[in-house]
């Protein structure tokens, strides 16, 4: 291809590709953590009402630390609902309480009847138990009883802001280039993330946490086209993997960062201040030259490309380059060019209407299932630190599986495959007795790591499917259908007070859907990346020709290759 060409002739995979992948993947550690940060900044730590203060005291009464006071009382607190129930609830004390929602009314009745103990709300607050959250939003703003909702919807608004980023930012990514945009959001996610750790209110709070969502979608979707744009096709699989296991290792710091900073003020504080050195050193990252060359700006490809050529110590090849023999080299990419790519373009021809829906489904289904099993770990009966440990680690194999047969069988049937598994794992869990905790557990964790390695798969495929002027545009749109799963599942999950069965079915067959969808995608293993629409759509109707196997590079080879396969 001619592109890749011009790629290898400044060194290929040489040392500014490693150093900028390497710069690139850094600031992915955080993603993790301002994505599943609610699990920790919006824990529901044991509580239950607070006692009415003797008279004359001021309000808050007098009851003691929230342990020993429940002790003393031999009260257990109640469910969230504020449901009468447990052999525990029933109390002597007149000024006891009855659980998290209601508690005792603190007088006799008024007509002396030995009848039901009138019960009341809790009218003066809530104590919580704070052995192991100091702080976070739901004890700070009472987030409990007939408040409970607001948890879910604070991470449906965070999630409503990554998909508007998603659908605004990668647009003008592909308007005005990836790194501009990267650097914006980088800024965008410093400022906004640090100021939700001064939200003086619950209003306030979801309003930065959308802005700071909007900023993450920007970032992720130009660190990934900034990857695979300046990667050579044979080693793009192994590159996009190393993004993948940095997510994973973003998830197990968080757990760590979350146990050695309980209070969620200091611990949104702690994920958002790096953001700000992210993008002081972002200004040596370099533009992708592609798509420099297809918005008409072949000068400064030129000038990166000889930049890159020196540091990689080809020097003399990279001067051979000139902007006519870039233009000479890509003159059929740059004669299919419009003047501009909307979203439209993406279903304005038939194969790439086609892609777009069946990557839409796919998307859509793994975010879904994703975070309907990952925002819900206060309910495996471990520790949430550890839980979340595990959650992440998980994903080392899977993505290490996954990255080989991305290279051996080919992205088509590794997304199936995998989305299948993670499927079959959920709906498994519907039949396991619920006293078998740890078979629970276990088939909770193998399910989620198959849709982590469904989404290494999905973000890699997606790249090689979409040609380069409306590649940032597909990639977007895909998350903004990825960020609506994310939406919705917490909204699933509600329904499980009514239908306890519905969420995990439900949960369950959405990626069985998505792998039976993936099935009617185009392989892309050994394909260049297309650099036009035409030529996406020329693809399908020829036949693919006989390349040598994508194999990820095991020793040195003696001589790169010519050109990109």
């Amino acid at each position: 291809m001619p592109f890749g060409a011009v790629l290898e002739q400044v060194g290929g995979l040489g040392r500014f590709q490693v150093l900028q992948t390497v710069l690139l993947v850094v600031p992915i550690l955080l993603m993790a953590s301002h994505n599943l940060l609610q699990n920790f900044t919006a824990a529901i730590p044991p509580h239950r009402c607070r006692l009415p203060a003797p008279h004359g005291d001021p309000p808050g009464g007098t009851a003691g630390p929230f342990n020993t006071t429940l002790r003393a009382l031999g009260a257990t607190a109640g469910p969230p609902n504020g449901t009468l129930g447990g052999a525990n609830s029933t109390l002597e004390a007149p000024e006891a309480t009855l659980g998290s929602c209601l508690r005792y009314v603190a007088s006799s009745p008024s007509n002396g009847s030995a009848g039901p103990r009138p019960t009341e709300p809790c009218l003066d607050g809530w104590e919580y138990d704070r052995s192991t959250y100091v702080a976070t939003i739901i004890t700070e703003w009472d987030l409990v009883c007939s408040y409970r909702q607001l948890r879910q919807m604070a991470q449906s608004i965070y999630m409503a802001g990554v998909l508007v980023g998603a659908l605004v930012l990668g647009g003008l990514s592909d308007r005005f280039g990836r790194k501009a945009m990267l650097m914006w959001s980088y800024l965008q996610l410093g400022v906004m993330g640090t100021c939700t750790a001064f939200a003086p209110n619950y209003a306030t709070y979801c309003a930065l946490r959308f802005a700071g969502g909007m900023a993450l979608s920007g970032f992720g979707l130009s660190i990934a086209c900034l990857v695979v744009e300046w990667i050579p096709t044979s080693h793009r699989a192994i590159t996009v993997a190393i993004t993948g296991f940095a997510y994973t290792l973003g998830q197990i710091l968080l757990a760590g960062l979350a146990f050695a900073v309980p209070h969620w003020r200091r611990l949104q504080l702690t994920v958002s201040l790096p953001f700000f050195g992210f993008l002081l050193y972002s200004w040596w990252l370099a533009e992708s030259a592609r798509w420099l060359v297809l918005s008409g700006k072949a000068e400064a490809a030129v000038k990166v490309l000889q930049r890159v050529a020196r540091i990689n110590g080809r020097k003399e090849e990279g001067e051979k380059i000139t902007v006519e023999i870039l233009r000479s080299h890509m003159k059929e990419e740059l004669a299919g060019l419009k003047a501009s790519y909307t979203i439209s373009d993406l279903v304005r021809t038939p194969v790439i209407r086609h892609i777009f829906f069946c990557l839409s489904i796919v998307w859509f289904s793994i975010s879904f299932s994703y975070y309907g099993l990952a925002m819900d770990l206060q309910n495996f009966g471990v520790s949430i630190y550890l839980i979340q440990v595990i959650f992440g680690a998980v994903d080392f194999p899977a993505k290490v599986v996954v990255t080989i047969s991305l290279s051996y069988v080919g992205r088509r049937l590794s997304l199936a495959v995998a989305l299948f598994l993670a499927g079959l794992a959920i709906i498994a869990n519907i039949f396991v007795p619920t006293e078998l905790q740890t078979l629970r557990t276990a088939l909770a964790v193998l399910g989620k790591g198959c849709l982590s390695a469904s989404f290494n798969c999905v973000f890699l495929y997606t790249t090689e499917l979409y040609p380069t002027p409306i590649r940032q545009t597909g990639l977007g749109f895909g998350s903004t259908m990825a960020r609506v799963g994310g939406i919705v599942a917490p909204l699933v999950k509600m329904l499980d007070e009514s239908y306890p069965l519905l969420p995990p079915a439900v949960y369950g067959v959405a990626p069985v859907v998505a792998a039976a969808v993936a099935a009617f995608l185009p392989e892309t293993l050994n394909m260049p990346l297309p650099d036009t629409i035409q030529e996406v759509e020329s693809r399908a109707k020829r036949k693919r020709p006989d390349d040598p196997k994508e194999k990820i590079p095991l020793e040195p080879q003696e001589k790169a290759p010519q050109k990109e396969p």
